[in-house]
């Protein structure tokens, strides 16, 4: 028998508002579409004509879990814009910033895919584990959410360490470290739970490459690319780059496992060899630039910022593209041949952020009348 099978907008497993249309015949899943436009809020539309010191405050808030990372990139395009260079020791200390917000949102990740599972004590462990790296990056930054650590030319003085913070928050990763290591060899000794994962929601490397997945989605299904690996900030820091061939859900649940082993491996040498010298660089006013992008690597993968600013230093035509958008293509195809049971949890092995993802308008520079953009079935739709 065939029939749809529809999720959301609203569902007890998504942690934000989407909705999700499953093809079923007996049981197993024969397509899948996604639709998010809940949580449009216009972000882009927001930044048009703003000074670019206020643009960078926008753009920190386009989510609450990655928000570190957007601000940096914000930052980081308005400095190639306008050629600033910063101080080693402010670069360093966005790259603390970023790696201990890809500890928190991956440590989120495995709370949010227990509770999928229905394996409650796990995801109660994983919030757990995630508290300490909340409270570090509280006493670092003075927030737990909005850090605000990068500024256009370095990082606010407030979030410059002192050898205490410095011997705290290698302890810190020390604990963690070892508290993660025996979780993790919990769960993967756990029978139950490798039967959900094993073999679930495969996407190849070839699907993965067509659908433009990125991060460790892309990664789980054997593409070798991590931009951490490619921008100057990370040169000198040793790190391997977390690659696996198999494609399940198992693959991208152990990528992030592993990547967290690499951040704590990132966090000690940043903070072993952390540079003298200021934190923050005198900027001229950034006037009339070209067109300038900048890419990072977020939590969920390739992170895509983009501006122009006008003579008068506002920012004209800025784009932002955030993993979420072309990794829920990616498990959309995963999702086809899946039990239905295991549909959703497809869905969200990818770690999907919908706020990130769904902000632009099109607009019609004759007759004023604006269309929003959104994602469905696989395809960037204009409504």
């Amino acid at each position: 028998m065939k029939t749809e099978v529809p999720l959301g907008i609203v569902h007890p497993t998504m942690l934000e508002p989407f909705r999700v249309r499953f093809e079923v015949e007996d049981e197993v899943i024969t397509d899948a579409e996604i639709t998010f436009n809940a949580v449009y809020r216009g972000v882009e539309r927001m930044l048009e004509g703003v000074a670019l010191k206020k643009a960078n405050m926008i753009t920190e808030r386009v989510c609450g879990i990655c928000s570190h990372v957007h601000l940096w990139n914000s930052c980081r395009v308005s400095e190639l814009a306008g050629e600033v260079t910063i101080s080693d020791r402010a670069k360093y200390i966005r790259l603390l910033g970023a790696e201990l917000e890809r500890l928190h949102s991956h440590t989120l990740f495995f709370g949010h895919a227990f509770e999928v599972l229905g394996h409650e004590t796990f995801g109660y462990r994983s919030f757990a584990l995630r508290e300490p790296i909340m409270r570090m990056m509280q006493r670092f930054s003075g927030n737990r959410v909005h850090y605000a650590i990068p500024i256009i030319g370095g990082v606010r003085p407030r979030a410059d360490l002192d050898q205490e913070t410095i011997a705290d928050m290698k302890k810190m990763v020390a604990e963690l470290g070892t508290t993660l290591k025996k979780f993790t060899d919990r769960i993967l000794d756990d029978p139950p739970i490798m039967s959900r994962l094993e073999d679930t929601g495969t996407l190849s490397k070839k699907d993965a490459k067509a659908t433009h997945a990125v991060g460790p989605t892309a990664r789980a299904s054997g593409i070798k690319w991590d931009w951490r690996k490619q921008i100057p900030e990370y040169e000198g820091l040793e790190f391997d780059m977390v690659v696996l061939e198999d494609g399940d859900n198992k693959s991208r649940v152990v990528a992030r496992v592993l990547e967290v082993f690499e951040s704590i491996k990132l966090i000690n040498q940043i903070l072993d060899n952390l540079p003298t010298g200021d934190v923050v660089t005198q900027v001229k006013p950034i006037l009339d630039t070209e067109f300038v992008k900048s890419y990072l690597e977020a939590p969920r993968g390739e992170l895509y910022h983009s501006l122009k600013v006008d003579t008068q230093g506002n920012v004209r035509n800025y784009r932002i593209r955030p993993p979420t958008t072309t990794n829920l293509a990616a498990v959309e195809k995963a999702c086809v041949g899946d039990h239905l049971t295991d549909g959703i949890l497809t869905v969200v092995s990818c770690d999907p952020c919908i706020c990130c993802a769904n902000r632009a308008l099109v607009v019609d520079k004759d007759g004023g009348t604006e269309k929003m953009i959104e994602f469905t079935g696989g395809k960037i739709c204009i409504l």
